[in-house]
């Protein structure tokens, strides 16, 4: 009783068998994807695909992730767009009716599809469902667990009524091997995979796979239904030794030779160092053939090439070329990660030469003050002085010492400064004296490419930036890289000071101020040119006056004539004319003298100076004087940083009134001169007569009626004049009368082209890289265009334009995102290779063509499809023009393989008319025409009743790859259920 009473013995376990286990939560799990994927029901009724439509059609997939207990599975849904759309509008189809798949086994429009799923190939599907191990899982492997996959996956289609086929992935990734199953109303399709890595000898050939075939249908009828065949042969092409090679030798005799792909300093190179053709892979396709039509077994096979009545072609590319513009922007955009500075980078030897530098200048700076020198001291200059120590210091420089050869240098210098070479004395003074000849007209009626550097926001074509960036990359690619670099800008810089220092104009920039649609060094290199105009303007204008100076001295005036109260010639006593603006150099000086002689001239006494011409006929409102335009101060010109700098001044200094008011006066500096050069052209102005002229809005006239009906004019200031406090009024009071001439200078160029030169020499090799960035893209991108003109490459065409637009907005910023430069560096490099492809299939079909004008427009219709196309079929077959040479190359690749093999054949030429020869036969020589073939793909089709003889007829396919070292079986056996 005390056992009975145990608590223990009361506890029994309950089973519940309701309870769904993993391998059931899997099969609903599918269920449910296949649901929301809306493939349950009827798939039937869709028309046949068209021919070619799997490889001209739009593939769509759909993928999800799902779990079989902790076993993490990929399903995918594959499908064909145009059918899927076409199916939205078909009518429900028949109850009975076979599903799509099955349907697509004996369709014979898409056999052979060059680019599609593996499973489109073997099958001929035109939409599927492949269950997959996850990433990072194992491999299914046993036979249990594919057993255990196909049994849920056809539980799965049953249940939910799908009639697309599905595939379950087993053994490695690599074999793609895959099983399956569709499902229809009393019907359904196996899908059968053997994978093996030889070829066994009894199945080598047609006559053994026909066996499997027949052994595997298992049909008992006799006469068996026909077998529908269709064969296709693969050959490849991969030796292309008997072709020119992608480059020219290099010439070793030139200053620049000596590297493959060499170009003088302005062009770039382009092309590929080595084949960008890997293999040329020939098909050759028996379609529809019928057993007993065609012999193929171990013996004897009739499956000649030349007579195979369906011929296509595709090529394979190497796999990244070496291509010369590609990696000439590479290794230059590499240099934007460099940090070292000139001086680290040039070396201790460069110091050393500093340093003589230095004691050749102080040398140079003692012969200014030696007595016993005979050149007078007007004629010398420290800049010129400090030159010539350079020059010297260049001459006596060792070769080794310096990163760039001296004759290398000397012609990159030469490339860039055209205008200082001896022989052309003539050009070289128009040159050095007019600046907007630098850039060629020719270059700007090319509006489509000349502009694009406003797009890219880089520097006019010919522009001396775009130059500079050419050489800088040619020198870092061939002639020295990082510290070549640094040298060549390190003469760039002393040359551009040199030309400061003594009045030249740098050639290559247009006349102006900065245009700020260029890159900022192009603005610097203007800035520096609008200093040197300004200077030479003002020196000018200094020796006119001291030539007038010195013919007053010259001729005295005559004792009955005065001059003018005003004129120019007054001066004023204890003042003489060198204690004004031709002595000061900060003050403005300009040659005009047009106001003061007709003041002279007319008598009068008011002290007008600084007159240009008369404006409109207007009179001043105070007095019957006409109103003269006066000679101002042009704007200072200024860059785009320098624009960036002033408006953040600007900005610092707050909202406050007094802020607000010096805002006002920085920003008014220019109109307080102007005021004052008005006054000084038109005394006795007032306000609202300078108003008149410099802003003619704000001055409103209205016309009035008095009583007695004559019309008056009468104006006023504006409102915005008006208002209290106003700048212009303030300026207006505080403005003196003086002429510009004696102003200060708004732009003072000394300073500004100092800075301009100190930041050019602070400049970093990384620092000029970047500036120099979006003129190498542009010399890229206007290369591409120029050889891509050539080839006639639609696609590369349309590529180029959609990299330009989305260059222009990768090189605005000033702030450039590196990682996507390279990008388009790399799509660049892209486009080189495609050009290059184009190239090299035009030359060898050039080689061996028959020269018939007739042919030509088609071959050259055919080598650009080939770029295009995953492949593209021969018409003609082998007696077609491309056919034909095609057939050439393959005998000349067969020829030379077997001349090399022999060791005596290498002591004999090569024909030099083996390529003319127009009909080689492939039944007269030793050597066959063609190798063996690479891949042999044969697809058997019939339609017969399994598994009973009075089943329904159903289709049954095999398709069978043989390959060197693969053999596959691909089969889809189609059975009847309806009593099974």
């Amino acid at each position: 009783m005390a056992a009975d009473s145990d608590p223990e013995s009361e506890v029994f376990e309950i089973t519940d068998f309701t309870t769904a286990s993993e391998w059931e939560r899997f099969v609903s799990r599918v269920e449910e994807v296949l649901n929301d994927w809306k493939l349950i029901g009827s798939r039937a009724g869709s028309s046949t695909p068209e021919k070619g439509e799997f490889t001209s059609g739009s593939w769509g997939e759909k993928s999800q992730d799902i779990q079989f207990a902790d076993f993490k599975f990929h399903i995918s849904h594959y499908f064909l767009k145009q059918e899927c759309e076409q199916d939205d509008g078909k009518d429900q189809p028949e109850e009975d009716a076979f599903p799509v798949a099955m349907q697509d086994l004996l369709c014979m429009n898409n056999d052979f599809p060059p680019r599609a799923h593996c499973l489109v190939r073997w099958y001929g599907i035109r939409e599927f469902v492949v269950i997959s191990p996850g990433t990072n899982c194992e491999v299914i492997t046993s036979e249990s667990k594919c057993n255990l996959l196909l049994s849920s996956i056809s539980i799965s289609l049953a249940n939910s009524g799908s009639q697309v086929p599905m595939f379950v992935q087993i053994q490695q990734k690599w074999r793609r091997v895959y099983a399956g199953e569709c499902q229809g109303p009393g019907v359904r399709t196996d899908y059968e995979m053997v994978h093996l890595r030889k070829v066994p000898s009894q199945y080598n050939h047609l006559s053994g796979l026909l066996d499997i075939f027949k052994s595997k249908i298992g049909c008992s009828l006799s006469p068996l239904p026909p077998i529908n065949i269709s064969i296709r042969f693969t050959y490849i092409l991969q030796d292309w030794q008997q072709y020119s090679w992608p480059q020219q030798p290099p010439d070793f005799d030139t200053l620049l030779g000596g590297e493959v792909g060499g170009v003088e300093f302005g062009k770039l190179p382009f092309g590929a160092c080595e084949e960008p053709i890997s293999e040329l892979h020939l098909a050759t396709t028996w379609p529809h053939l019928t057993e007993g039509i065609v012999v193929d077994n171990d013996v004897y096979s009739d499956l000649d090439p030349l007579q195979a009545p369906h011929w296509s072609v595709r090529v394979r590319s190497a796999e990244n070329p070496q291509c010369l513009l590609g990696d000439l922007l590479t290794e230059f955009f590499k240099l934007c990660c460099r940090k070292e500075s000139t001086e680290e980078v040039l070396g201790r030897g460069m110091a050393e030469e500093e340093g003589k530098e230095n004691s050749d200048i102080s040398s140079a700076l003692s012969k200014l003050t030696d007595p016993t020198a005979t050149v007078p001291i007007s004629k010398l200059s420290v800049s010129n002085m400090v030159h010539s120590a350079r020059k010297h210091i260049r001459r006596h420089r060792r070769i080794d010492e310096s990163p760039l050869n001296t004759d290398v240098l000397n012609s990159i210098l030469l490339y860039l400064f055209p205008d200082a070479a001896v022989e052309k004395s003539s050009e070289n003074s128009k040159n050095r004296t007019n600046p907007s000849n630098c850039c060629g007209k020719d270059e700007q009626n090319k509006n489509s490419d000349y502009n694009l550097f406003l797009q890219l926001k880089s520097a006019p074509s010919n522009s001396l930036t775009y130059r500079l960036a050419l050489c800088a990359c040619l020198v870092n690619y061939n002639h020295g890289g990082l510290r070549a670099v640094a040298h060549l800008w390190q003469e760039f810089v002393l040359e551009l000071r040199y030309r400061w220092e003594n009045n030249y104009f740098i050639y290559g920039l247009p006349a102006g101020p900065p245009d700020l649609r260029c890159c900022l060094l192009h603005q610097k290199l203007q800035m520096l040119n609008c200093c040197i105009e300004r200077k030479r303007a003002r020196d000018e204008t200094r020796k006119v006056l001291e030539g007038s100076r010195e013919r007053e001295r010259r001729v005295p005036p005559p004792e009955s004539t005065t001059a003018a109260p005003g004129s120019a010639r007054e001066v004023s006593p204890g003042k003489s004319w060198d204690s004004w603006s031709d002595s000061e150099e900060e003050f403005f000086e300009c040659l005009s003298d047009q106001g003061d002689m007709e003041a002279e001239k007319d008598g009068s006494k008011s002290r007008a100076e600084g007159r240009l011409h008369p404006f409109n006929n207007t009179t001043l409102l105070k007095c019957t004087e006409p109103l003269y335009v006066p000679v101002t101060q042009e704007p200072a010109p200024m860059t785009e940083d320098l624009l960036e700098e002033q408006s953040e001044v600007l900005a610092k200094l707050g909202t406050s009134a007094e802020g607000s008011h010096l805002r006002a006066r920085m920003q008014s500096a220019c109109l307080l001169s102007d005021m004052e050069s008005f006054k000084a052209a038109n005394p006795g102005c007032v306000l609202e007569d300078f108003v008149r002229w410099y802003s003619p809005r704000d001055y409103v006239e209205e016309e009035l009626v008095d009583e007695t009906g004559n019309k008056e004019v009468k104006g006023e200031l504006s409102s915005r004049m008006k208002i209290p406090g106003n700048m212009w009024v303030e300026a207006w009071d505080t403005a003196r009368v003086t002429p510009a001439r004696r102003q200060r200078r708004l732009f003072d160029d000394t300073k500004e082209a100092e800075k301009v030169l100190h930041y050019l020499a602070v400049q970093k090799p990384a620092d000029l890289t970047r500036h120099l960035l979006p003129c190498i893209l542009h010399a890229a991108i206007l290369k591409l265009k120029e050889e891509e003109s050539i080839e006639d490459i639609p696609s590369v065409k349309k590529t180029i334009q959609q990299a330009t637009g989305q260059a222009s907005k990768l090189l605005h910023p000033l702030n450039h995102d590196y990682k996507k430069l390279e990008d388009f560096i790399n799509q660049l490099m892209l486009m080189e290779t495609a050009i290059t492809r184009a190239r090299s299939l035009k030359a060898k079909f050039a080689s061996c063509e028959d020269g018939k004008e007739e042919d030509t427009e088609e071959l050259e219709k055919f080598v650009s499809s080939l770029l295009e196309e995953p492949e593209v079929v021969v018409i003609g077959a082998g007696q077609g023009p491309a056919g034909s040479i095609i057939h050439r190359l393959f005998v000349n690749a067969q020829r030379l393989a077997d001349f090399t093999s022999d060791e005596a054949a290498l002591l004999a030429p090569l024909d030099d008319d083996l390529c003319r020869d127009k009909k080689p036969t492939g039944g007269s020589n030793k050597v066959p025409d063609f190798p063996s073939p690479a891949g042999r793909e044969i697809l058997l089709r019939t339609c017969v009743p399994r598994p009973a003889p009075y089943s329904k007829a159903l289709p049954q396919r095999l398709f069978c790859v043989l390959m060197k070292e693969e053999f596959r079986l691909a089969g889809a056996f189609s059975l009847d259920t309806s009593f099974f």
